[in-house]
């Protein structure tokens, strides 16, 4: 004689619709379906930025250099002048030299921020996720900008506000603060997404820092060993158009008479990062992942 099974639990049932003109039921998910948008793109960005070690490594070597050799040379001055200052020179350019060397931290991390996920194979896993690949390229850009930008900025602030204190310099003009603290730090975040573009474009970290670091202090260095008077404006050119001479103008400290000059340097890298910009996007909707 057998023994009765106990009842066995109820589960809920599927929620089974039959779909309009249609004889046989779909399956509704509870979960519910939003239209992603920039903003979700935006959020992914900034939890990757800010979760990966090589972020406040790379962002933290940047701010000892701007900090340290700025701080350093203004020291350096006021120790060795008979009066303890600088004279009549601007005393906000003293972190032209921290700036400069840092400036390798924002392109190394600019060229990380794209280049590393096609090392790790994460691209694909984004490009899931988000399949429209030009907001993906443009999330990263607003975001990397973001933070290169706040952290130079509050660099070359901190710069400028100690220089002024140790140097017995006269005071900088509301010009030269806007330039030597707004302008230059726009200028490096500029030159970062540029890195960040060629990331994009040659997806290989070390290929694309090279790069990067060739076209920082190459033209200045070719410069430097034409000797030939058939080159004298090549030369020239170099010289006025270089990265380094670059950044000096925006502390009015330009290595030639001519060239670029007041906020020329910004807009020519705004021009070149556009130009970079929309090579990348017509490459990444090419190109597979």
């Amino acid at each position: 004689m057998s023994t009765p099974q106990p009842p066995m639990p109820q589960t809920a049932a599927p929620n089974w619709q039959a779909a309009p003109g249609s004889s046989y039921p779909t399956y509704t998910s509870p979960i519910p379906v939003v239209r992603t948008h920039l903003g979700h793109a935006l959020a992914s960005e900034w939890t990757k930025i800010r979760s990966v070690r090589s972020t406040m490594w790379t962002l933290g070597v940047f701010v000892v250099l701007v900090v340290g050799i700025g701080l350093a040379a203004a020291a350096l001055v006021a120790a060795n002048s008979s009066d303890g200052g600088a004279g009549g020179e601007n005393p906000l350019a003293f972190g032209f030299f921290g700036l400069l060397l840092g400036s390798i931290c924002i392109i190394t991390l600019g060229v990380l921020t794209t280049a590393s996920e096609y090392g790790t194979g994460m691209i694909r896993t984004t490009m899931t996720a988000c399949p429209t690949r030009g907001r993906v390229l443009l999330a990263k850009s607003i975001v990397f900008f973001a933070v290169a930008f706040v952290v130079t900025l509050a660099s070359a602030v901190l710069v400028a506000l100690a220089d002024v204190a140790i140097l017995d310099a006269r005071e900088p003009s509301a010009q030269e603060w806007l330039k030597g603290t707004l302008g230059i730090s726009l200028y490096i975040a500029l030159l970062g997404l540029l890195s960040l573009v060629v990331g994009s474009i040659i997806r290989h970290s070390a290929g694309a820092i090279t790069i990067m670091i060739g076209v920082v202090l190459a033209p200045l260095v070719l410069a430097l060993f034409m000797f030939s008077e058939s080159l004298q404006d090549l030369q020239q050119a170099l010289f006025e158009y270089s990265i380094p001479n670059q950044l000096s103008v925006f502390y009015a400290q330009s290595l030639t008479d001519t060239g670029p000059s007041g906020w020329d340097p910004l807009w020519i890298m705004l021009g070149v990062t556009a130009a970079a910009f929309a090579g990348a996007y017509a490459l990444l909707e090419k190109r597979d992942v």
